[in-house]
Order: C-alpha cells, then structure tokens, then sequence
C-alpha cells in the first residue's frame, strides 16, 4: 500500500514524501492517527497543487522583501531626540522607536524584533542598522538623530 506522509514518522520519513507500507500499518496505524493518506491518483494531485501554491507564494514573499530591502537600503530615516549635556541624548534610540519612526515617516512597516542595532546610539549624528526582512534577506537603514 501506498501513503503520503502528513506528518514526519520516526523511521519511515518525513512529511510530503510517498512511502510503500503494509497494508495493516498504512490503514490501522498512519491513516487512522491522521499520520498519511492513502496515496491515490486524486490525492497526489491535490498534495502537488498545494507544494505549487506554496512554493508560488514563497516566491513572492521574496520579491516583496527585495523590493522592501532596496527602499530601506535608499532610505534616510531622521528621528528627534532629546538632548542633554555634551550633545549625549538622554536615553537612547531604541529598536522600538525606529520602528514607529520608520512607519510614520515611510510607512513602511517592520517588527522592531527584526532590527538589530550593534552599537547603543547614545549620542547625535548618523548611524546604519540593519533590517531582517525573512528569507535570509537584509536591509541597512540609516538613521540620522538630530536634537529636539
């Protein structure tokens, strides 16, 4: 009998691939615990439209992350800050804010988890970020802080 695998099974495979079972196993065991189905005709074809679907989705979530990193690489984000003594900002910038400024400026949403910042910006001038945008694709923002 053949199954489709819905589920990884420990020692016989991993999700989406077609195995070659006993016929007891296949029905009583990974059918019945909804582990696989059986492998006909009209469930191959419905599991290959669903990896297209998804692959087909994959792919445009990757171009909108490559368009979304070439206008955060060309962007110029200014925010104003508080300043104390010495031109020392009072506090710092954080990921939270540059999110917010990011959004109100640009309109151009990121989760303020995807941006990293190396160095704690304490003081006035221009820095560079970085951004995560998902699929292993990054952006540099830069951010120039300026006095209130």
């Amino acid at each position: 009998m053949k199954v489709l695998l819905l589920k990884d099974v420990k020692s016989l495979g991993k999700a989406g691939e077609i195995k070659e079972v006993a016929d007891g196993y296949g029905k009583n065991f990974l059918i019945g615990k909804g582990l696989a189905l059986h492998a006909t005709t009209e469930v191959l074809n419905r599991h290959k439209a669903e990896q297209k679907r998804l692959a087909q989705k994959e792919e445009e979530e990757i171009a909108n992350a490559k368009e979304l990193a070439e206008k955060i690489n060309s962007t110029k984000l200014t925010i104003k800050h508080k300043v104390g003594a010495n031109n020392q900002l009072i506090g710092s910038v954080t990921n939270k804010e540059i999110s917010e400024e990011l959004e109100k400026q640009f309109s151009i949403m990121i989760d303020k988890k995807n941006i990293s910042i190396d160095n704690k910006i304490k003081h006035l001038g221009i820095f560079e970020v970085n951004c995560k945008l998902g699929h292993s694709i990054t952006a540099n923002l830069k951010i120039d802080i300026i006095a209130e």
